[in-house]
């Protein structure tokens, strides 16, 4: 019998050179969990989201780009072999110089200045292993952090909150996400890294934002898909017009459609960085 911890894995086998956009598609679709391996794609999504309507909706959005979907199949997957398969296969990921995520309870030695994040991501998003979480976190490292207030939309395993902790904000940070496992991940997460001031709450960034916004932020992390970046960035611009925003889960393609909605709210970019068919962008109001 199927729980509300299980999920549907939807493996692709496609070519290298689509990967990418297959799975910008995918986000678009509000399919946030991803593993890529040579020639496939594996997206994760809660079984009980997934539906013969789900199903057909992903298939056209791949069709209009492709001109026909990638050969996929279709599986249930339990939990606990999520679990499994991660324990065995996460490895460190140097996010810079300074920065690495690795596995919880791993050898790895820390070396001196270095900041060392631990991870059990279960089935949550952010482990480092994606573009978008690696883009986020060097921008995270350039900004001088200690005295803002923050708030991480889609913590998923909490990585970007517990990293702004760690290289030295000393207010509150609210990190949020509209999944009750990503929540129970990231609250393991935050223990281990011994940053238990993070506060931790099961919000959703659309139908929660005005109770969310009602407390000021300094800086909003923003690493979720372009359909709820339209939607949610201008209440943001509204609600919080003084808040510095870092965003990312944006194809690079999808850049001019971002210059756009960016100018109409009257933002200003201050720095965007780049990688893979991805790209991060730091920004503020323009007035």
């Amino acid at each position: 019998m199927p729980t509300s911890h299980d999920y549907i894995e939807l493996t692709f086998t496609l070519s290298p050179e689509l990967t990418e956009p297959c799975l910008g598609l995918l986000s678009g679709q509000n399919i946030e969990y991803f593993q890529e391996e040579e020639n496939r794609l594996y997206a994760y999504l809660p079984e009980s989201e997934w539906s013969p309507e789900k199903e057909q909706s992903i298939i056209d959005s791949l069709s209009a780009a492709f001109g026909s979907a990638p050969h996929y199949t279709v599986r249930h997957m339990a939990h606990r072999n999520w679990n499994e398969e991660w324990e065995a296969n996460l490895k460190p990921v140097q996010i810079s110089d300074r920065i690495m995520i690795v596995q919880q309870n791993s050898d790895v030695k820390q070396k001196k200045g270095q900041i060392l994040i631990e991870i059990n991501p279960k089935m949550s998003f952010g482990t480092g292993y994606h573009a978008t979480t690696r883009l986020m976190l060097r921008q995270i490292e350039s900004i001088d952090l200690k005295e803002m207030h923050i708030l991480d939309i889609g913590t998923g395993t909490g990585v970007l909150a517990i990293a702004c902790r760690k290289i030295g904000n000393t207010h509150e940070i609210l990190a949020i996400d509209n999944n009750d496992w990503a929540v129970e991940n990231a609250r393991e997460n935050v223990s281990v890294n011994n940053a238990d001031t993070i506060r931790l709450e099961l919000l959703d960034a659309e139908d929660d934002l005005q109770e969310i916004l009602a407390q000021h932020h300094d800086l909003i992390l923003a690493n979720i898909n372009r359909n709820v970046l339209d939607r949610i960035l201008p209440s943001i611009k509204e609600k919080a017009p003084t808040s510095r925003v870092l965003l990312s889960g944006i194809m690079i393609y999808d850049e001019p459609w971002l210059k756009k909605l960016l100018k109409k709210l009257n933002y200003r970019t201050v720095e965007t960085l780049y990688e893979d068919e991805w790209l991060s962008t730091y920004i503020t109001s323009a007035s």
